[in-house]
């Protein structure tokens, strides 16, 4: 790899994209809509895991995916990302 240019390959596909977590910024407080997972859907594939760009999502004992509340802006990606649409954007009450 040359000095400065970042690498062609794609990162590992067991670890997500974002590289830096928001442990130390929470975003819950300005977050209008939040992710809602139903685990009957979810086939565990951790794609949404995978994009969450604030890592606001982690993996259990059994794989799926936990939300952490405080870190999630509800930006919606993980439902976008999401194959079988095991979640869906719930407003915030």
């Amino acid at each position: 790899m040359t000095a400065g240019l970042a690498s062609p390959l794609p990162p590992p596909i067991d670890t997500p994209l974002a590289t830096v977590p928001s442990d130390t910024l929470t975003t819950a407080s300005w977050r209008t809509f939040r992710p809602v997972i139903d685990r009957g859907l979810c086939t565990r594939c951790n794609l949404c895991w995978k994009f969450c760009p604030d890592i606001a999502l982690e993996l259990d004992a059994e794989g799926y995916p936990v939300l952490r509340e405080a870190f999630c802006k509800g930006c919606g990606i993980c439902a976008v990302e999401c194959p079988p649409k095991a979640i869906v954007m719930e407003k915030e009450v």
